[in-house]
């Protein structure tokens, strides 16, 4: 599972996880969004349904909370291979209220689906059927911390002319590569013994 929120305002991705598809890393997940939040939101999550107790868990009930569901049909491909990597059609969505009085308006997750694209194109590691693709998990995840810190903190955003970050209200300016470079902690190399030749 690769799990992330997105303030639809600021663009700032607020959390992200990676990890399996059961009800541990969505209260995970979950548990982390609500820490980083100090007012009542609307929050809207897919039809996941681990998300239910994880959202119940997390904020108790104080927030304005709703599920999209995306009903798909068959793809309509004309090749076998056509219809094998090319997702189905949506159909529709059908929203459904869970806690609170979310505004119906409001109840989307095209924000958060166009920046999953966003990450897939600018990260080779998220292509699939290639050699590039992620298979190790902790590699994944330090990929996915750049390309989030990069995202928030570095690159302007099309719409907004200032970075996320920016727009929320949490910085003046955007930090350059070099910033980012300086957030890590560069462990001295270790010392070497002597080489002993025969």
């Amino acid at each position: 599972m690769r799990a992330a929120a997105l303030d639809a305002d600021s663009k700032l991705r607020l959390s992200w996880f990676a990890g399996d598809r059961d009800a541990n890393s969505a209260n995970t997940f979950m548990n982390d969004v609500a820490s980083r939040l100090v007012n009542r939101v609307q929050l809207t999550t897919d039809a996941h349904h681990a998300y239910l107790e994880a959202v119940d868990n997390a904020f108790h009930l104080d927030i304005d909370c709703a599920i999209l569901v995306k009903m798909y049909g068959a793809s309509t491909g004309d090749s076998q291979t056509e219809r094998k990597y090319s997702p189905n059609e949506c159909n529709g969505t059908k929203k459904k209220i869970i806690s609170g009085e979310p505004n119906k308006k409001f109840i989307s997750t095209s924000y958060v689906a166009r920046s999953n694209l966003s990450i897939r194109m600018g990260n080779r590691r998220f292509t699939r059927l290639t050699n590039t693709f992620s298979k190790k998990l902790e590699n994944h995840c330090h990929s996915l911390s750049l390309h989030f810190t990069f995202y928030n903190f570095c690159r302007i955003h099309k719409s907004l002319s200032v970075t996320p970050a920016m727009q929320a209200g949490l910085m003046k300016k955007p930090m350059t590569i070099k910033d980012t470079a300086n957030l890590v902690q560069v462990e001295a190399p270790k010392t070497r013994g002597k080489y002993e030749i025969d």
